[in-house]
């Protein structure tokens, strides 16, 4: 495991940018933490360095965002599992776009096997703790 410590969310966004080097076209990343952590700060960021220019939003009601070459959700309101597989979640995972996803837990059985994972946890005053 790795540890970054972010001073603020340009910090965060620049850190990501660089993580996004190392993903391939069909990866899938969950990002992890409480509310409020900056997990769409960590996927603002791996947009920017996968070359993406329009401005990435939380898709917390639209459950998943589409930026060539990635898809970005967020499963905070999905209430079961079945309710993923009705919105088509299995089919994004295998579409080989890079694959951002909050909240993963509420769709845990959907997701293949060999998902990256990074943490991120609030530390106090802007401070950001990055664990991948």
């Amino acid at each position: 495991m790795a540890t970054f410590l972010s001073h603020s969310p340009e910090e965060t966004r620049s850190w990501a940018e660089q993580y996004a080097k190392q993903l391939s076209p069909g990866d899938v990343v969950l990002l992890e933490g409480e509310m409020g952590a900056g997990k769409t700060v960590l996927a603002q960021g791996i947009a920017r360095g996968l070359g993406v220019e329009e401005d990435v939003l939380s898709p917390t009601y639209a459950y998943v965002n589409s930026y060539a070459p990635m898809f970005h959700f967020d499963c905070y309101r999905i209430g079961s599992v079945r309710q993923a597989e009705e919105l088509g979640f299995a089919d994004y995972f295998d579409a080989g776009r890079i694959c951002l996803v909050e909240w993963s837990e509420n769709i845990a059985p959907l997701l293949p096997a060999d998902c990256k994972k990074i943490l991120i946890r609030k530390r106090g005053d802007g401070e950001r703790e990055i664990v991948t």
